[in-house]
């Protein structure tokens, strides 16, 4: 190739990237990457068919793959015939359905603190659930459109139609895989509350009431709903499992990173380790010091006061 056809393809090639980088960037930080930093609070761990997370400003909506990292304000759904499981930092873990969306509100978990705090909002779709230490040590809580559940560590199962279709949002409650059955408490978008769960397989359909007002009205789960539900919580403890080791995995990485610079403060700094050389033999050695200025030699003195040639 000559060297002018050389500089045509290579102009060609600068101008097509500065209009396919930055939507590329765009689009990488729209959608959760894998190289966290610091402010993840959750992580994907189970994905089929499709799912996209709508975050920042102006919001866009970008695709999601397993490992992507989840943060606070997230906008998470799922395609028709696809299933998201999401774990976040305290190993509370969401499995969703189907065609729902969900909105990460609020998430604040720290191991020994104590103002621990999560609220999700279920939009629509269905969306299971098991909680874990920010509804035991803090305050979690799960939003609908007419309602919002207090959490208090347990596994349940949220029904929210899509708008303008028929049925009833539903709140269930299922025993943990240990046997244990926690409580779910709800109360309209008011603050008054309709109602509490406490019994394993145990529902409120949310219908409209008195004044404009909904209820909490308890209701038996039918048979084929509750084996739809079974396969919906087996789900949710595989991404369970999953999430689990990924928590496990951000908690040690973020450890190694609050340790790298008392490790660095202990070496002499990156400065002084740059004068650090190994001779051949592997044993380490200072690098000299750069010579400084050359001077000439001093004069001998002449005792006999002859003229030197």
């Amino acid at each position: 190739m000559q060297r002018r056809e050389f500089l045509t393809v290579l102009a060609a090639a600068a101008a097509t990237a500065r209009v396919v980088w930055p939507s590329a960037l765009r689009a990488q930080d729209q959608a959760g990457s894998k190289q966290g930093g610091g402010d993840e609070i959750g992580q994907v761990g189970t994905l089929q068919g499709s799912a996209s997370v709508t975050r920042g400003s102006p919001a866009a909506a970008a695709g999601l793959r397993v490992s992507d990292f989840i943060f606070k304000n997230d906008i998470l759904e799922t395609g028709p015939s696809s299933t998201l499981g999401i774990t976040f930092d305290d190993e509370t873990t969401f499995s969703l359905s189907a065609n729902t969306r969900i909105t990460v509100d609020e998430f604040v978990y720290q191991q020994s603190g104590s103002a621990n705090a999560a609220l999700f909002t279920v939009a629509r779709g269905t969306a299971a659930f098991l909680a874990s230490k920010v509804a035991s040590t803090g305050d979690m809580k799960i939003a609908t459109p007419i309602s919002t559940m207090g959490i208090r560590g347990t596994t349940g199962v949220v029904d929210v139609p899509a708008a303008g279709t028929a049925g009833e949002p539903k709140i269930k409650l299922y025993p943990d895989a240990d046997g244990h059955v926690g409580r779910i408490e709800v109360f309209d978008r008011q603050g008054a509350r309709l109602g509490t769960l406490t019994q394993g397989a145990s529902a409120f359909a949310l219908r409209p009431g008195p004044g404009g007002r909904f209820a909490a009205v308890p209701f038996q789960i039918p048979p084929q709903e509750a084996l739809r539900d079974r396969g919906v919580l087996q789900r949710l403890s595989a991404a369970h499992a999953i999430g689990q080791r990924q928590t496990t995995q951000r908690r040690q990485s973020r450890e190694r990173n609050r340790q790298r610079p008392n490790e660095l403060r202990r070496q002499g700094g990156p400065r002084e380790q740059q004068n650090i050389h190994r001779q051949p033999g592997g044993q380490p050695t200072r690098a000299p010091h750069a010579p400084g200025p050359i001077r000439a030699a001093p004069r001998k003195p002449n005792p006999s006061g002859q003229k030197r040639k």
